[in-house]
């Protein structure tokens, strides 16, 4: 299997292609990585050197990916922070090359917008960009809560709500949603729901909440339910294995004591989770 990845990348820490190229690899997944941004660690820090990349810059290295001949075994797509609307622009004209080679390959779009608390911290043009092009172009979406909200111009509180809003979502494209960090009246205090639909239903996995502040976890389950819904067309079956992944990769990153994700230490993470999670059907 072969993904496009085109997200933010990071020298120090976990977080974008930092986050999600090594566990799709881990997974036996051949990744193609495209950076939007190159910066020396999350911008968590407070502090950062590096720089946003253009449109333009996506579309030379594109063109160079095309002229090796491999776009027609190109399986998907797989986007995260674009850190301008130009560089969403870029992202979604690789997608039409890559659709145009191969008709069967897809799109994994996380619509990276903002996050309880923090609010909106993407550019100008970047939330407006998701709702109007990215979102209904795209065959998979990974928002969390937050960001279901705004793109859905919705409250979510309660169960129903939020697939209320996951439905809009797959109304105006995408097949499949993903829904993270999901809190709603029925979420016990000690525990983090997800949701995930697509056309057989939708299902909920609830696991422990682990008291932790770490960037690049929504990168790795974006990347990691992709990759196990390629193969295995099921949301439920991609949801419940992207879920006991992250879910060991946080409690091990918890009783490290490390303010990054220990993507590489908690490898086996990625392939034998050492608690799984059953979905239940909602």
């Amino acid at each position: 299997m072969n993904i496009l990845s085109i997200q933010s990348h990071v020298a120090y820490g976990h977080v974008g292609n930092a986050s999600a190229v090594f566990p799709m690899q881990r997974l036996g997944v051949e990744v193609w990585p495209i950076h939007t941004v190159q910066f020396s660690n999350h911008t968590g820090y407070g502090d950062w050197k590096g720089r946003v990349f253009d449109g333009g810059m996506i579309d030379e290295v594109m063109e160079g990916i095309a002229e090796r001949g491999v776009l027609p075994s190109c399986d998907g797509v797989l986007s995260g922070y674009m850190g301008s609307a130009d560089i969403g622009h870029a992202i979604v004209s690789a997608v039409e090359r890559v659709r145009a080679a191969n008709p069967k390959a897809s799109w994994c779009c996380d619509p990276v917008i903002g996050d309880v608390g923090r609010g909106v911290f993407v550019r100008p043009g970047i939330p407006e960009f998701m709702r109007e092009q990215a979102v209904p172009a795209a065959d998979i979406v990974t928002p969390n809560q937050f960001e279901l909200e705004l793109l859905t111009d919705s409250e979510v509180t309660t169960l129903a709500d939020a697939q209320r809003a996951v439905a809009s979502l797959r109304a105006v494209g995408p097949k499949v949603v993903l829904v993270t960090s999901l809190l709603t009246e029925d979420t016990p205090a000690d525990a983090i729901d997800l949701l995930a639909a697509d056309g057989e239903g939708s299902f909920r996995v609830r696991t422990p909440k682990i008291d932790i502040s770490v960037n690049g976890a929504g990168d790795a389950i974006a990347a990691l339910f992709y990759v196990h819904y390629l193969r295995d067309g099921s949301a439920a079956s991609a949801l419940a294995k992207a879920a006991g992944s992250v879910y060991g990769l946080l409690r091990r990153t918890k009783e490290s004591g490390s303010r990054e994700i220990l993507t590489v230490a908690a490898q086996d993470e990625f392939v034998t989770p050492s608690r799984t999670f059953v979905p239940e059907a909602v």
